[in-house]
């Protein structure tokens, strides 16, 4: 008697289960399901503070505090957490908290409940300063033995957050150090937003300087893209998929399309795109995170090191791009001015604070091949840019005809 099995990812209370569906062939009536629970790392929230450089900037307004009230909002912070905005900027704890509330009800998904706000508001905090300055981190010192709460093992956790661009690194990671804001008295982590350097030898650079400051396991180099559900549940598609993980290959796979598409223009963020630009700014974080997702071979488990693994062989494999094959297969452009929704809108040039000769690419259009045994001779199609007729974020899938 032969089985067909039939497999879903199905969500319960919170957890990712696969469940396989075994039907005898010679009786269609006959089912049995079993369930494998994928389940993710447990931890317990303790007392935590927050300090987020670049607190007022792009990120912190559209991601990062909209996410933490989110999560004060469901009841997924502890009691005793604070969140320290540090940035250039002169104003007051009680100006840093209205800017707050704005980004909250501009970017967040709920509207804003009084009674959240007055337990969210009294916990953020902020201090003016230049970050070249060593007094701003003596100031932060002081606010952090004030507002840090201990943890029942009486150690104070400490989060430091780079929400800015890496030119400002450097001089943060050297005065953190200087003021012994490393490790000592606190149990401290440091999160590196993306871009991590402007090339290979400024991010090997920023590799070396961080490390002579914390420890790798205190030390997240992370891309927010990865944080999207619809990106995690690229790889429960793929694997817990009895129907597509067969097909997933050369034999079967005409071509990959990924597109990432924006309408809106740089908005207030010129100071970082003008030395940025897409190729830095989406292309060799987000589009390469979902290039390896879809390409990547079976991890031997979900946690975080063996997905790494997994993507470091696909990036392994790109096929090299000399001038020749830049000039032949990728497209860079700059939007100009025009319509978008009905609406005028300025061309790149005319933002505010951009040079009215930039050169910086806000499209790339390319293609790239991956070199091993599952992918061999079939092109990958990567396209993303600013001012685009829509918002959208697409991975085409177009399988060969028979």
């Amino acid at each position: 008697m032969e089985k067909t099995v039939n497999r879903e990812l199905i969500t319960v209370n919170g957890y990712r289960k696969i469940r396989d569906y075994h039907m005898a062939s010679d009786n269609p009536d006959t089912v049995s399901s079993q369930v494998c629970e994928i389940l993710p790392e447990k931890f317990d929230m303790e007392p935590f503070t927050m300090v987020i450089f670049g607190g007022s900037g792009d990120l912190s307004r559209r991601k990062l505090l909209p996410t933490l009230y989110h999560l004060c909002h469901d009841r997924n912070l502890p009691d005793d957490f604070a969140v320290i905005s540090v940035a250039s900027s002169e104003r007051s704890d009680e100006e840093y908290r209205e800017i707050v509330r704005e980004a909250i009800e501009e970017f967040g998904e709920e509207s804003v409940s009084r009674e959240c706000w007055e337990k969210f508001r009294k916990n953020l905090f902020y201090i003016s300063g230049r970050f070249d300055d060593e007094n701003t981190y003596r100031s932060l010192s002081l606010r952090l033995e004030e507002v840090t709460k201990p943890t029942e093992k009486g150690a104070r956790e400490i989060i430091y957050y780079m929400a800015l661009p890496p030119r400002f690194l450097p001089d943060i990671f050297e005065r953190l150090s200087f003021c012994n804001l490393c490790r000592g008295m606190f149990n401290t982590r440091i999160i590196v937003e993306k871009p991590f350097g402007r090339d290979r030898a400024s991010a090997a650079g920023l590799n070396n300087l961080i490390a002579k400051s914390f420890n790798e396991n205190q030390i997240y180099r992370i891309d927010h893209y990865l944080g999207k559900e619809t990106v995690q549940n690229i790889l429960f598609f793929r694997f817990a998929n009895s129907i597509f993980e067969p097909l997933w290959n050369r034999r079967y796979i005409d071509h990959v399309q990924i597109t990432v598409a924006e309408d809106i223009g740089i908005e207030h963020r010129a100071a970082f795109y003008e030395h940025a630009g897409v190729v830095r700014d989406i292309v060799q974080n987000h589009m390469m995170q979902l290039l390896a997702l879809v390409a990547m071979e079976p991890p031997i488990g979900f946690e975080a090191d063996y997905i790494r693994d997994e993507k470091v062989k696909v990036f392994r494999t790109i096929r090299s791009m000399d001038e020749e094959y830049i000039d032949k297969f990728t497209v860079r452009g700059q939007y100009d001015a025009g319509r978008i929704n009905g609406k005028e809108v300025i061309g790149y040039r005319n933002e505010k604070d951009t040079a009215p000769d930039s050169n910086t690419p806000t499209f790339f259009a390319g293609k790239v091949y991956i070199d091993n045994w599952r992918w061999a001779g079939v092109p990958f199609y990567l396209r993303t840019g600013k001012r685009l007729k829509k918002r959208l974020t697409e991975i085409s899938i177009h399988f060969r005809q028979p």
